[in-house]
Protein backbone atom coordinates (compact mmCIF):
# COMPACT_ATOMS: atom_id res chain seq x y z
CA UNK A 1 0.00 0.00 0.00
CA UNK A 2 1.32 3.91 -0.77
CA UNK A 3 3.18 5.60 2.29
CA UNK A 4 0.96 8.22 3.50
CA UNK A 5 2.30 10.50 6.06
CA UNK A 6 -0.43 12.32 7.78
CA UNK A 7 -1.16 14.14 11.13
CA UNK A 8 -2.68 10.67 12.78
CA UNK A 9 -6.19 11.39 14.32
CA UNK A 10 -8.34 8.78 16.45
CA UNK A 11 -11.04 7.50 14.46
CA UNK A 12 -14.21 8.92 15.07
CA UNK A 13 -17.59 6.89 16.06
CA UNK A 14 -18.30 6.01 13.29
CA UNK A 15 -15.66 3.66 12.35
CA UNK A 16 -16.05 1.98 15.49
CA UNK A 17 -12.91 1.47 15.77
CA UNK A 18 -10.48 2.78 18.20
CA UNK A 19 -7.19 2.78 16.40
CA UNK A 20 -5.94 5.08 14.64
CA UNK A 21 -6.68 4.39 10.67
CA UNK A 22 -6.13 5.77 7.33
CA UNK A 23 -8.97 6.26 5.67
CA UNK A 24 -9.19 7.10 1.72
CA UNK A 25 -12.25 8.35 0.32
CA UNK A 26 -13.66 9.91 -3.21
CA UNK A 27 -15.92 13.12 -3.48
CA UNK A 28 -16.90 16.13 -4.89
CA UNK A 29 -16.36 19.64 -3.53
CA UNK A 30 -16.99 22.98 -5.01
CA UNK A 31 -18.26 21.24 -8.22
CA UNK A 32 -14.39 19.52 -8.38
CA UNK A 33 -14.32 15.59 -8.13
CA UNK A 34 -11.34 14.69 -5.85
CA UNK A 35 -10.07 12.31 -3.20
CA UNK A 36 -8.40 12.41 -0.35
CA UNK A 37 -7.29 11.03 3.12
CA UNK A 38 -9.87 11.61 6.12
CA UNK A 39 -8.83 12.53 9.26
CA UNK A 40 -11.87 12.91 11.47
CA UNK A 41 -13.62 15.41 10.67
CA UNK A 42 -11.18 16.73 8.19
CA UNK A 43 -9.93 15.79 4.58
CA UNK A 44 -5.73 15.99 3.46
CA UNK A 45 -7.34 16.64 -0.24
CA UNK A 46 -4.88 14.89 -2.97
CA UNK A 47 -7.04 14.99 -6.08
CA UNK A 48 -5.13 17.93 -7.57
CA UNK A 49 -1.81 16.02 -7.02
CA UNK A 50 -2.51 12.59 -7.88
CA UNK A 51 -5.70 12.66 -9.75
CA UNK A 52 -8.47 10.25 -8.76
CA UNK A 53 -7.96 7.33 -5.97
CA UNK A 54 -8.01 4.41 -8.78
CA UNK A 55 -5.19 6.23 -10.60
CA UNK A 56 -3.46 6.38 -7.52
CA UNK A 57 -3.76 2.87 -6.48
CA UNK A 58 -2.18 1.99 -10.13
CA UNK A 59 0.39 5.03 -10.01
CA UNK A 60 3.94 5.31 -9.86
CA UNK A 61 3.05 7.29 -6.82
CA UNK A 62 2.23 4.29 -4.89
CA UNK A 63 6.20 4.06 -3.66
CA UNK A 64 6.04 7.64 -2.75
CA UNK A 65 5.09 9.30 0.46
CA UNK A 66 2.04 12.30 0.16
CA UNK A 67 2.70 15.25 3.12
CA UNK A 68 -0.60 16.85 2.74
CA UNK A 69 -2.19 18.58 5.62
CA UNK A 70 -5.90 18.63 5.99
CA UNK A 71 -7.39 21.61 4.19
CA UNK A 72 -11.20 20.70 3.99
CA UNK A 73 -13.99 20.18 6.47
CA UNK A 74 -15.84 16.43 5.90
CA UNK A 75 -19.39 18.91 5.48
CA UNK A 76 -17.96 20.75 2.69
CA UNK A 77 -17.70 17.37 0.47
CA UNK A 78 -20.71 15.46 -1.84
CA UNK A 79 -19.35 11.77 -1.59
CA UNK A 80 -18.88 9.78 -4.68
CA UNK A 81 -18.37 5.94 -4.56
CA UNK A 82 -15.33 5.17 -3.10
CA UNK A 83 -14.13 3.48 -6.73
CA UNK A 84 -16.66 5.82 -9.26
CA UNK A 85 -14.25 4.74 -12.00
CA UNK A 86 -14.04 0.91 -11.23
CA UNK A 87 -12.70 -0.63 -14.92
CA UNK A 88 -15.25 -3.90 -12.70
CA UNK A 89 -17.07 -4.86 -10.12
CA UNK A 90 -17.17 -8.53 -9.46
CA UNK A 91 -20.20 -9.30 -7.07
CA UNK A 92 -20.63 -12.64 -5.40
CA UNK A 93 -23.84 -14.12 -4.69
CA UNK A 94 -25.48 -16.47 -1.88
CA UNK A 95 -21.73 -16.45 -0.02
CA UNK A 96 -23.37 -16.63 3.68
CA UNK A 97 -23.58 -20.12 4.92
CA UNK A 98 -26.59 -18.75 7.37
CA UNK A 99 -28.09 -16.48 4.06
CA UNK A 100 -28.05 -19.58 1.91
CA UNK A 101 -30.13 -21.81 4.35
CA UNK A 102 -32.33 -18.69 4.53
CA UNK A 103 -33.43 -18.93 0.92
CA UNK A 104 -33.83 -22.22 0.56
CA UNK A 105 -30.86 -22.80 -1.79
CA UNK A 106 -27.87 -24.98 -1.79
CA UNK A 107 -24.34 -24.92 -0.90
CA UNK A 108 -22.22 -24.45 -4.54
CA UNK A 109 -19.08 -25.56 -4.98
CA UNK A 110 -18.20 -22.49 -7.01
CA UNK A 111 -18.88 -18.88 -6.05
CA UNK A 112 -21.86 -17.51 -7.97
CA UNK A 113 -20.50 -14.82 -10.04
CA UNK A 114 -21.92 -11.71 -11.39
CA UNK A 115 -21.50 -8.17 -12.97
CA UNK A 116 -22.67 -4.38 -11.50
CA UNK A 117 -22.29 -1.47 -13.65
CA UNK A 118 -20.30 1.24 -12.42
CA UNK A 119 -23.26 3.58 -13.65
CA UNK A 120 -25.25 2.03 -10.66
CA UNK A 121 -23.24 3.65 -7.74
CA UNK A 122 -24.11 6.11 -5.20
CA UNK A 123 -21.51 7.32 -2.55
CA UNK A 124 -22.46 7.98 1.41
CA UNK A 125 -25.73 9.38 1.91
CA UNK A 126 -26.47 9.55 -1.48
CA UNK A 127 -29.77 8.12 -2.50
CA UNK A 128 -30.59 4.96 -3.46
CA UNK A 129 -33.45 5.31 -6.08
CA UNK A 130 -36.25 2.79 -5.74
CA UNK A 131 -37.25 2.08 -10.12
CA UNK A 132 -40.66 2.64 -11.67
CA UNK A 133 -40.59 -0.90 -12.62
CA UNK A 134 -41.02 -2.01 -8.86
CA UNK A 135 -41.78 -2.26 -5.10
CA UNK A 136 -39.33 -5.00 -4.36
CA UNK A 137 -36.04 -3.25 -3.38
CA UNK A 138 -34.27 -5.22 -1.42
CA UNK A 139 -31.29 -4.31 1.21
CA UNK A 140 -27.87 -6.06 1.17
CA UNK A 141 -25.36 -5.05 3.44
CA UNK A 142 -21.50 -6.08 2.18
CA UNK A 143 -17.81 -5.96 2.59
CA UNK A 144 -16.40 -4.55 -0.49
CA UNK A 145 -12.74 -5.83 -1.48
CA UNK A 146 -10.43 -2.87 -3.46
CA UNK A 147 -7.94 -4.76 -5.45
CA UNK A 148 -4.49 -2.50 -5.36
CA UNK A 149 -1.91 -4.89 -7.62
CA UNK A 150 -3.21 -6.14 -10.94
CA UNK A 151 -2.80 -10.04 -11.38
CA UNK A 152 -3.94 -13.16 -13.36
CA UNK A 153 -4.28 -16.58 -11.95
CA UNK A 154 -3.46 -15.52 -8.25
CA UNK A 155 -2.96 -18.12 -5.72
CA UNK A 156 -4.86 -18.26 -2.52
CA UNK A 157 -1.69 -17.55 -0.77
CA UNK A 158 -0.64 -14.89 -2.61
CA UNK A 159 -4.49 -13.17 -2.71
CA UNK A 160 -4.55 -10.58 0.08
CA UNK A 161 -1.28 -9.21 -1.03
CA UNK A 162 -3.28 -7.72 -3.93
CA UNK A 163 -5.84 -5.92 -1.60
CA UNK A 164 -5.52 -2.24 -1.34
CA UNK A 165 -8.41 -1.96 1.29
CA UNK A 166 -11.73 -2.68 2.09
CA UNK A 167 -14.79 -0.84 2.14
CA UNK A 168 -19.26 -1.08 2.61
CA UNK A 169 -21.23 -1.65 -0.16
CA UNK A 170 -24.77 -1.80 0.07
CA UNK A 171 -25.61 -4.16 -2.90
CA UNK A 172 -29.68 -3.40 -3.18
CA UNK A 173 -31.52 -5.56 -5.26
CA UNK A 174 -34.86 -5.34 -7.62
CA UNK A 175 -36.19 -8.95 -6.35
CA UNK A 176 -38.25 -9.58 -8.89
CA UNK A 177 -36.24 -8.59 -11.59
CA UNK A 178 -33.68 -10.41 -10.27
CA UNK A 179 -35.77 -13.28 -10.33
CA UNK A 180 -36.75 -12.96 -14.38
CA UNK A 181 -34.50 -15.38 -15.26
CA UNK A 182 -31.28 -17.57 -13.85
CA UNK A 183 -29.09 -14.52 -14.15
CA UNK A 184 -29.04 -11.85 -11.98
CA UNK A 185 -28.31 -9.08 -14.21
CA UNK A 186 -31.12 -7.31 -14.83
CA UNK A 187 -31.83 -6.60 -10.84
CA UNK A 188 -28.40 -6.28 -9.87
CA UNK A 189 -28.27 -3.17 -11.99
CA UNK A 190 -31.10 -0.36 -12.09
CA UNK A 191 -29.44 2.98 -12.06
CA UNK A 192 -28.38 4.42 -8.68
CA UNK A 193 -29.47 1.29 -6.60
CA UNK A 194 -26.11 0.55 -5.12
CA UNK A 195 -24.39 2.19 -2.12
CA UNK A 196 -20.15 2.20 -1.61
CA UNK A 197 -19.03 3.88 0.85
CA UNK A 198 -17.86 5.99 2.90
CA UNK A 199 -14.31 5.46 2.02
CA UNK A 200 -11.53 2.68 1.90
CA UNK A 201 -9.47 1.56 4.95
CA UNK A 202 -5.90 0.00 3.97
CA UNK A 203 -5.37 -3.37 4.47
CA UNK A 204 -2.99 -2.95 6.83
CA UNK A 205 -5.17 -1.88 9.00
CA UNK A 206 -7.64 -5.23 8.57
CA UNK A 207 -4.83 -7.64 8.38
CA UNK A 208 -8.03 -10.43 8.96
CA UNK A 209 -11.11 -9.57 7.24
CA UNK A 210 -12.96 -12.33 8.93
CA UNK A 211 -12.98 -10.82 12.47
CA UNK A 212 -15.02 -8.02 10.77
CA UNK A 213 -18.64 -8.30 11.54
CA UNK A 214 -21.85 -6.43 9.61
CA UNK A 215 -24.69 -5.05 10.71
CA UNK A 216 -27.46 -3.33 8.37
CA UNK A 217 -30.19 -1.25 9.84
CA UNK A 218 -33.12 -0.16 8.19
CA UNK A 219 -34.83 3.38 9.94
CA UNK A 220 -32.59 2.51 13.22
CA UNK A 221 -33.82 -1.38 13.54
CA UNK A 222 -30.89 -4.02 13.21
CA UNK A 223 -32.08 -6.15 9.96
CA UNK A 224 -28.50 -7.95 9.41
CA UNK A 225 -26.01 -8.98 11.91
CA UNK A 226 -23.41 -11.45 11.14
CA UNK A 227 -19.51 -12.03 11.08
CA UNK A 228 -17.86 -12.36 8.29
CA UNK A 229 -15.98 -15.34 9.50
CA UNK A 230 -19.65 -16.99 8.05
CA UNK A 231 -18.45 -17.11 4.13
CA UNK A 232 -18.61 -20.16 2.19
CA UNK A 233 -15.61 -19.07 0.10
CA UNK A 234 -13.25 -16.72 1.75
CA UNK A 235 -11.53 -13.68 0.37
CA UNK A 236 -8.31 -15.46 -0.70
CA UNK A 237 -10.55 -17.93 -2.74
CA UNK A 238 -12.61 -15.56 -4.19
CA UNK A 239 -9.59 -13.61 -5.80
CA UNK A 240 -8.08 -16.70 -6.90
CA UNK A 241 -11.19 -18.08 -8.92
CA UNK A 242 -12.06 -14.69 -10.29
CA UNK A 243 -8.53 -13.65 -11.79
CA UNK A 244 -8.25 -16.99 -13.23
CA UNK A 245 -10.84 -15.77 -15.81
CA UNK A 246 -10.20 -12.21 -15.97
CA UNK A 247 -7.28 -10.06 -15.27
CA UNK A 248 -7.79 -8.03 -11.72
CA UNK A 249 -6.27 -4.82 -12.20
CA UNK A 250 -5.92 -2.13 -9.41
CA UNK A 251 -9.67 -0.28 -8.77
CA UNK A 252 -11.60 -3.19 -9.31
CA UNK A 253 -13.78 -3.97 -6.67
CA UNK A 254 -15.22 -7.60 -5.54
CA UNK A 255 -18.27 -7.39 -3.22
CA UNK A 256 -18.34 -10.53 -1.21
CA UNK A 257 -22.15 -11.15 -0.66
CA UNK A 258 -24.31 -11.07 2.23
CA UNK A 259 -25.69 -12.39 5.09
CA UNK A 260 -28.64 -13.83 6.54
CA UNK A 261 -32.03 -11.09 7.24
CA UNK A 262 -32.38 -9.83 3.24
CA UNK A 263 -35.93 -8.40 3.25
CA UNK A 264 -37.22 -11.26 0.52
CA UNK A 265 -36.55 -13.85 2.54
CA UNK A 266 -39.08 -12.54 5.52
CA UNK A 267 -42.45 -13.48 5.81
CA UNK A 268 -44.15 -10.77 4.63
CA UNK A 269 -40.97 -9.59 2.38
CA UNK A 270 -39.73 -6.15 3.79
CA UNK A 271 -38.48 -4.14 1.52
CA UNK A 272 -36.77 -0.57 1.36
CA UNK A 273 -39.34 2.40 0.32
CA UNK A 274 -39.19 6.17 -0.37
CA UNK A 275 -38.72 7.89 2.91
CA UNK A 276 -36.36 5.01 4.19
CA UNK A 277 -32.63 5.36 5.33
CA UNK A 278 -30.60 2.29 5.50
CA UNK A 279 -26.98 1.92 7.13
CA UNK A 280 -24.48 -0.68 6.84
CA UNK A 281 -21.99 -1.02 9.43
CA UNK A 282 -18.92 -2.92 9.96
CA UNK A 283 -16.75 -2.79 12.94
CA UNK A 284 -13.15 -1.28 12.05
CA UNK A 285 -14.47 0.24 8.96
CA UNK A 286 -17.26 2.76 9.21
CA UNK A 287 -21.20 3.30 8.79
CA UNK A 288 -22.45 3.13 4.96
CA UNK A 289 -25.64 5.83 5.21
CA UNK A 290 -28.21 6.07 2.41
CA UNK A 291 -31.58 7.49 1.78
CA UNK A 292 -34.50 5.74 -0.74
CA UNK A 293 -36.48 7.79 -2.87
CA UNK A 294 -38.38 7.48 -5.96
CA UNK A 295 -37.33 7.57 -9.14
CA UNK A 296 -38.96 10.66 -10.63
Amino acid sequence: MASIVVVPCPATEATGNSRYSIRLASYSVNGRDSFGVVQGERIADLGERYGDLRAWLAGNEMAKAAKVSPSLDVSEVVWRPVIPNPDKILCVGLNFLEHIREVGKKVEDYPLVFLRLTSTQVGHLQPIIRPRASENLDFEGELAVILGKAGRHITREDALLHVAGYSIYNDASVRDWQKHTTQYTPGKNFPSTGGFGPWMVTADEIPDPTQLHLTTRLNGEVVQDSGLNDLRFSIPEIISYISTFTKLVPGDVIITGTPKGVGAARKPPLWMKPGDTVEVEISSIGTLRNPIVQES
